[in-house]
């Protein structure tokens, strides 16, 4: 059977720390009054030296853990093709830069490294001597809009097997089984003068499978507020759902790649006093997980497009996820 730690990702207060409400330390002191026993640092977000990292902040890593029972468990690396102006990275230094991250991970203590799939699968295979080196397994996210088998993730899952490296694998980040609009983007829409009727339509449009600019040209028609074009563009972009007629196959998926999994992203993108994620399908893919063998942390990922923060969200999303996972 699994067994889930629950940790928190302190992007969740990315909101707070960008406003200068939180520094660190105080960020990783509400990831701990949450529940957490764990936390991903994304290293551009808030490490002051990036892409390394100073005896200063690895010894404020240290007093914290001693105050507050709780150490860095996971490093949220940073692939960014589009460094240049004029041309994408190429392998050669794309895998230099996730080689950097994997030294920076290390110092911090951190045993898994989540990757982006900007990082190449040849890139990701040539990484294997460096992971090895500094222990730390480096898992490739699964996210929205790619689902656990989709084309590209199958190229990842092959070099995984070739290699047969422990210190290769997934991180499926669990918005990539959405199966209903992202409610965040939806209130915004609202907010912004859209009509609920006219969000229902574009809703419809996106699982009846309605082509994107076709979906534009039908609002467009109908007269609906501009705003919806930003949210018509989510639901064809990183926050798309899909049918709930879909949802078995996408579990069957997660089964087939949760024994090359080694971290669970939690992702979320409103959380109600009822603790429902009304987007993603907390109950049946929690039931998956439990059903298994996986043995790591569920870090838990609020994106705060309501820009209103993330510490009630966050201590939400733990509450949920303990029930869920002792119902």
């Amino acid at each position: 059977m699994s067994e889930i730690n629950l940790g928190v990702t302190l992007f969740c207060y990315g909101t707070e720390y960008a406003r200068y409400e939180y520094d660190f330390a105080e960020c990783v002191k509400q990831a701990a009054l949450a529940g957490a026993t764990g936390y991903e640092i994304v290293g551009t977000q808030m490490l002051p030296d990036y892409p390394n990292v100073s005896d200063e902040f690895l010894g404020l890593i240290q007093l914290l853990k001693a105050e507050y029972g709780i150490g860095p468990v996971g490093y949220g690396a940073n692939n960014d093709k589009g460094m240049m102006h004029d041309r994408n990275l190429t392998d050669d230094e794309m895998l230099a830069d996730t080689i950097i991250d994997l030294k920076t991970a290390h110092q911090l203590g951190c045993k898994v490294m989540r990757a982006q799939y900007m990082l190449s699968p040849q890139a990701f295979e040539r990484l294997v001597p460096y992971a090895e080196l500094y222990d730390i397994r480096v898992g490739i996210e699964i996210h929205n809009p790619e689902s656990p088998l989709s084309p590209l993730m199958k190229e990842y899952l092959a070099v995984i097997k070739k290699t047969k490296s422990q210190y290769l694998g997934f991180i499926p980040d669990f918005g990539c089984f959405a199966i209903a609009p992202n409610q965040a983007q939806w209130i915004k829409a609202l907010e912004a003068g859209v009509s609920e009727e006219h969000l229902q339509q574009a809703a419809k449009m996106r699982y009846d499978g309605v082509p994107l600019k076709e979906a534009q040209a039908n609002l467009v028609a109908q007269g609906a507020h501009p705003a919806i074009q930003t949210v018509l563009q989510g639901m064809y972009g990183f926050v798309q759902f899909k049918p709930k007629a879909e949802l078995p196959r996408l579990l069957n998926e997660l089964k087939e790649i949760l024994p090359y999994s080694f971290e669970l992203h939690g992702k979320f993108h409103y959380l109600g006093e009822d603790l429902v994620e009304p987007s993603i399908p907390y109950k049946e893919i929690l039931a998956v997980v439990q059903d298994s063998d996986f043995s790591g942390y569920l870090i838990c990922e609020y994106e705060d497009e309501l820009y209103c923060g993330g510490t009630e969200f966050t201590k939400r999303q733990l509450q949920m996820v303990k029930q869920l996972i002792k119902s």
